[in-house]
């Protein structure tokens, strides 16, 4: 079963690979930036957020997930699976960005960005929260583009964000709800 999901992330990322552009590059280049510990989502929903009372609560909740999500994915699964990236095969004049030097799975940029996507969805308008899942999908998207993920990577990374997201929105809920009433 490894086998077949490692030839299949191989065969997605040679065909991306295929679609790469100048044009494209700066863009999937300018997106993966945005993605860097989860910057857009602190600058854009949870420092806000945590700045007015009314969306304070929402705020704190993103906040805990995204904390959990790091600790989940960056610290505990990447360095229990320790899978290379598919940029270790490469050569360094066929990278787009700099070579990381951590391990592939899961995605974080991809989990941050669904974390904060789960949140927004259970606690905000749609007016919120649909931006925030198109600059999700588009930031998953370019860690294969820019061959520093597997589509495996990236699945894990939304499932990962989807299931911290969703279950600290609910355990949050239901234990600091009394704090901002």
């Amino acid at each position: 079963m490894l086998k077949k999901i490692q030839k299949l992330d191989n065969l997605i990322v040679e065909k991306i690979a295929r679609i790469h552009t100048p044009f494209l590059n700066r863009i999937m280049v300018l997106f993966t930036k945005l993605g860097n510990g989860a910057f857009i989502w602190w600058i854009t929903l949870c420092f806000p957020f945590l700045l007015r009372k009314p969306n304070r609560e929402t705020g704190v909740y993103l906040t805990l997930a995204l904390g959990v999500t790091f600790v989940t994915g960056e610290i505990i699964i990447k360095h229990i699976i320790g899978r290379m990236r598919p940029s270790s095969k490469l050569e360094d004049d066929e990278l787009i960005i700099k070579r990381p030097k951590d391990y592939s799975f899961p995605s974080g940029h991809t989990a941050s960005s669904f974390t904060a996507f789960t949140v927004t969805l259970l606690r905000c308008p749609i007016f919120i929260w649909l931006p925030v899942l198109c600059v999700a999908l588009i930031i998953g998207f370019s860690r294969m583009y820019l061959r520093v993920h597997y589509l495996s990577d990236v699945v894990c990374g939304m499932a990962l964000g989807i299931l911290s997201g969703t279950l600290c929105t609910i355990i949050f809920q239901n234990q600091l709800s009394h704090f901002f009433i």
